[in-house]
């Protein structure tokens, strides 16, 4: 049986073969004992991306009560849908996105990792249950490493090009909208990127981006 654990950028959780660059989770069990899930598809919001492998630890995916592992086609996706760098197997990545968002003033002080987790997933959660709309604007405005919504889709702003997201890599490139976007990835990530935080990609992005 393929599991429901593959993150899309609009943070919803599908059935995917596939499992991409990053998996990560969502604070705790949301999934029940025949590893389906529940209503609510998160736990806390300790919304985090994970490396695939650390200290050679192997887990048997969805165990009962234990945590209901989620995979990310690369960290772009991730990022867009509420998650942020584990600050165990990805503590580098970790301060520098944290460092990032202070650069850009998002905190007065250093965030502890509740108050990151409240103002990204916090921000996810509200837009899951539909108690926030989704930001629009010009594609152009977004940081490279961006997702927006259009047409019906996902999609990476890069430089002035728009990338098709599939769960398995970028299919496309072609010009940015003209038209205003829906964005995807959480408000303060923006500043992370807006503030030098580069995303880990997926191989399919260099081909496309040349």
């Amino acid at each position: 049986m393929t599991l429901q654990n593959r993150v899309d950028p609009f943070g919803e959780i599908h059935a995917s073969p596939s499992r991409g660059l990053f998996t990560g989770n969502r604070g705790g069990c949301f999934h029940r004992e025949d590893q389906t899930l529940r209503p609510t598809r998160w736990s806390s919001r300790q919304w985090i991306i994970c490396l695939l492998e650390f200290k050679g630890r192997r887990r048997k995916l969805m165990q009962p009560g234990l945590y209901t592992e989620l995979f990310f086609m690369d960290e772009a996706t991730a990022l867009a849908a509420g998650h942020r760098p584990c600050f165990e197997c990805r503590k580098g990545d970790a301060l520098a996105f944290r460092g990032a968002l202070m650069s850009r003033k998002v905190f007065d002080d250093t965030p502890s990792v509740g108050e990151l987790d409240s103002l990204i997933a916090g921000e996810m959660q509200a837009r899951i249950r539909q108690k926030l709309p989704l930001m629009r604007g010009p594609a152009h405005a977004l940081p490279d490493g961006a997702m927006f919504a259009h047409a019906g889709r996902a999609w990476l702003k890069w430089q002035d090009k728009a990338l098709a997201w599939s769960f398995n890599s970028y299919e496309a490139a072609t010009d940015l909208p003209s038209a205003p976007v829906g964005y995807l990835t959480p408000s303060a990530t923006l500043e992370a990127l807006r503030g030098g935080y580069l995303p880990t990609l997926h191989p399919s992005f260099n081909q496309l981006a040349a």
